[in-house]
Formats: structure tokens, sequence, C-alpha cells
């Protein structure tokens, strides 16, 4: 999709010029305000949608911050696009979790009352109220239009993304990743074949009664209907973060025969299955595993493109698909293959006590390349891939936390 940047009235964009370094000074102090007042008014939302996790780290309220800002910047300079890749993250996302249109106007009521709240009725005047209210449902109506395009693609009401699955196969891969395959409860209604690369939305049921929603990519080819695969790591606290809720609860309670809800895939880190150009599947941890569905479509397609496959683990006992990449590059006519381990013994396909540096590793100029794992390794990433000529419009992420800002 093309993503046409709106116009603002010259009139508000004046507006937007003059306060956005005051709204800018002021966003996390709004977003929080925004958000503490939105679960109260809204508990449901807190119980049922939003991220538990992200909301006690704040990434979720930095993640809108950053997004309503980056939009409001790039309204008012007329030299700049809007980034596509995050709004369109952000659309499949909430299509993802089954947003509908009428859940805007919730958070436009309550961002806007935090607004007024910090910054001051004195300040906020019905022009500058104006102003904002309409970049906001500029962004919004943006969003619902992209959104309501992927419901369509998908073959649902909007919002209506949910089945009723049982889990048919769980294989522990390592100590804390484990591997489940999933069909439809309905034998007459089976679960889509999807996009390499793309990712569910799964409901846990928790013993509080919330039902937290996370998503995990598929790491099947997605050619087929009936079942899908994806995998999940259970995440430990740390002194930053607390442990995963959903994945630990996955890890410990999901068994062959446990029902679950969860979503029609949705996401837009997708192998171009139509082109002919060298792919490059870059990952890290856990991120490996949209590498992995896009690697067995590849497989599948019996492809002859080049492909160049880059891992990096803390070990190969905690790199939990470094069994499965290997067979499936054997089957490739023409892949490379090289893990980078922080602990270990190096040889031809391993490298042990070095950072990967993808400006040493002479990477076609034309290729497609695709990139997932933690922010700070995708920042390492994305300054390493600048030096190497490919084109910016060549390389996708994903991550698995709200940080896209970050990633330049």
């Amino acid at each position: 999709m093309t993503w046409e940047k709106p116009q603002l009235s010259e009139k508000h964009a004046n507006v937007i010029r003059a306060t956005l370094p005051l709204v800018g000074q002021h966003i996390n102090e709004i977003t929080s305000l925004f958000y503490k007042t939105m679960f109260q008014n809204h508990p449901e939302l807190i119980k049922d949608l939003f991220n538990r996790g992200n909301q006690k780290q704040g990434a979720q309220q930095k993640a809108l911050a950053a997004s309503v800002a980056v939009f409001a910047s790039k309204l008012v300079n007329e030299n700049e696009e809007l980034p596509a890749h995050l709004f369109s993250r952000i659309g499949h996302k909430h299509a993802a979790l089954g947003i509908t249109a009428d859940q805007y106007q919730i958070v436009h009521d309550n961002l806007f009352y935090a607004i007024v709240q910090v910054l001051g009725a004195d300040t906020v005047t019905a022009e500058v109220a104006e102003a904002w209210d309409r970049v906001y449902w500029l962004m919004a109506d943006m969003l619902i239009k992209f959104e309501k395009g992927l419901y369509d693609e998908a073959g649902v009401e909007p919002g209506k993304v949910f089945r009723q699955v049982k889990v048919v196969q769980s294989d522990k891969l390592t100590d804390d990743v484990t591997l489940f395959s999933i069909e439809s409860t309905d034998a007459s209604k089976p679960l889509p074949a999807h996009k390499p690369g793309q990712y569910i939305s799964v409901r846990a049921r928790l013993p509080d009664g919330a039902g937290q929603l996370r998503q995990y990519s598929l790491v099947d080819d997605g050619v087929k209907a009936g079942r899908l695969s994806f995998a999940v790591k259970a995440v430990t606290a740390t002194e930053s973060a607390p442990a995963g809720e959903v994945s630990n609860w996955l890890s410990q309670n999901a068994r062959v025969g446990t029902e679950l809800e969860v979503s029609v895939p949705f996401g837009d880190l997708v192998l171009n299955t139509a082109s002919s150009a060298p792919v490059v599947l870059v990952s890290a941890g856990i991120g490996a595993t949209p590498m992995m569905g896009m690697l067995s479509r590849l497989v599948h397609d019996k492809s002859e493109r080049q492909i160049i496959v880059l891992h990096v683990d803390k070990s190969a006992a905690t790199d939990a698909f470094a069994s499965q990449a290997k067979q499936l590059v054997s089957k490739l006519s023409n892949c490379r293959f090289h893990s980078w381990y922080a602990e270990g013994t190096s040889d031809d396909t391993t490298t042990v006590g070095e950072k990967l540096n993808l400006g040493k590793e002479s990477l076609p100029k034309d290729a497609l390349v695709y990139l997932c794992g933690s922010t700070e390794f995708l920042q390492a990433a994305a300054k390493d891939l600048k030096e190497t000529g490919i084109p910016g419009d060549n390389v996708q992420f994903e991550l698995f936390t709200p940080n896209d800002w970050l990633i330049s």
C-alpha cells in the first residue's frame, strides 16, 4: 500500500508547528495520564487487550507518543514522507488484536483529556485543540482505512479475527522454547494459509481472569490451510522487566488437547515470493521464528534464488532452530548459512566470540533483507546495512517490542 500524506490546512499547520515542541516536551506525561485515565474508564482494555507487561515498562506509552509526534511532524514538513513501515506495522498489530473503528474514539477522548490536564486549559485553547484534533483524526482515519483493507483481505468482518483452536503437537526445542502446532476445533473451518513471515495473536486466559494477547510468528511455510505452528520463549523477569505472563503460561500449561483462542494471521514482514532477487535473512535469538517461516517457504518453492541466512544466539544450546535451519538450508541449491554464538566452539558454519557485522558479509547489492531481533540488535544491523549500499527500501524488520522509532 502507498501511504499518501494527508493535508493540513495552513492554519492548522501553523498551530502544530508552534505547539509541537511543547507537546513533545510533555508527551510522556500526557501519554502516562492518558493510559491511566483510559484504563480507569475502560478496565476491560487492560484486562483483555493491552499488554500489561509493556504497560508496566512504559513501552506502549512511548510507542504511542512516538507515532503521534512523528505523524504530526511529517504533516507540517512538506519535504518529508510518512514512515510507511511504522504505520503499516501499527495497522497489522491492530488487525491482529481485532481493533475496530469505534475504539479510536475512546483513545481520542481520553488522550485529549490528558493533553488539557497536562498542558492546561490556558495553553490548549480552542484553536490549539482544533488543530491537534485534526491531526489525530487524519492519522486515525488513515489507519482505520488500512485496517479495513487488512480485514477484507483476510476475509473477515472488522474485529472478527479470533478462532477457537486446539494444540495438536507440542515440542520442547530448548529449555525455554516450545513449538506448538494448532488446528481449528471446527474441522469445517480450518485455519487459513498465510504469507511467510506473518504472525498470530494468541490469547491466554490467566488465573486472574484476564485474557492477555501476545503475537507469535508462524514458522511453517503457510502454503496449505489447516495447521499453524508457532514457537514460544518463556520470558524470565529481569531488573527492568517483569516475567512474560503469556509466554510462561503457555510454556507451563499448554499441552496437546489444550484449547486456545488465536487470531487469523497478519504482519507485514513478509517474504516477497514473486521476486527473484537474492534473499538475506538475519535474526537474533527467538527472532529466528519469522525467518523459519520464510526459509520453509523457499524450500517448498524449490527456490533457486541466492539465499543467505545469518543468525546470532548465546550458544548452540539456546539456538532453538539450529537443527531445523541447517536441514532446510541443505535442501536449497544456492544458500549460505552462518551462526554467531557468544559461547561454544567455532566451525565452518559457526563463529564464536565475535559479533555479526553485516558490513563485512559481502551481501548482494540488490538483496531483499529481512531482520528480526531485539532493539539493540536491529540498531546495529541497520547501521551496518547503511554501509553496504543496499537501498533502505530493500530492508524490512520486525521486533517484539513497540520500539520502531528507535530503528533508523
